[in-house]
């Protein structure tokens, strides 16, 4: 019977033990996140775990057994509760997978959904951050317009999804 385990890795050695696990046979579910972050006054993409220090791990218990996992480089424990290890429902890596780009394998995290055409919205972040405007449309896959009054003038700003969120304020007409 195939089961999934939950592996714990050490700090920032998700890819080791992932690579050392399947080089013994075991078959291994890392899910990744493709995620904008600031760096350098600068705005870029850069994959991340889905679950930071966490694998999926599947094991055949009638052919393998967990006991050289333990010892596996860049493993620091399967998880357990108490004596017994925790096993991860099929179905919730199943949807894990189904989720991911099916070209990359990556995750994507969904943008605010709530953001309609004249949407109160605030600048989380950035050098705009604190002003307030009103949600126009999206731009594309990471980008939103906004109108932001500054200075007394209406002006239009493209700006990341995760840059804005919106208000508790009613929306515009």
């Amino acid at each position: 019977m195939r089961r999934w385990y939950l592996v714990h890795t050490k700090p920032l050695g998700e890819a080791d033990a992932r690579s050392n696990l399947e080089r013994q046979g075991y078959e291994i579910y890392f899910p990744r996140l493709l995620q904008t972050v600031r760096r350098r006054q600068r705005w870029c993409e850069q994959i991340a775990p889905l679950f930071p220090r966490y694998l999926f791990l599947n094991l055949d218990e009638g052919r393998q057994s967990l006991k050289p996992a333990h010892s596996t480089l860049g493993v620091a424990t399967i998880v357990r509760f108490g004596s017994r290890y925790a096993t991860v429902p099929d179905s919730i890596v199943a949807q894990l997978q189904m989720r991911a780009d099916g070209e990359s394998g990556l995750h994507r995290l969904a943008g605010h959904s709530s953001l309609s055409p004249g949407t109160s919205v605030r600048v989380v972040e950035g050098p705009l951050e604190g002003v307030e405007g009103v949600f126009e449309c999206e731009t594309g896959s990471h980008r939103v317009l906004i109108l932001l009054n500054l200075l007394g003038h209406q002006a239009r700003v493209q700006m990341l999804k995760c840059a804005v969120a919106p208000t508790n304020r009613a929306t515009w007409t």
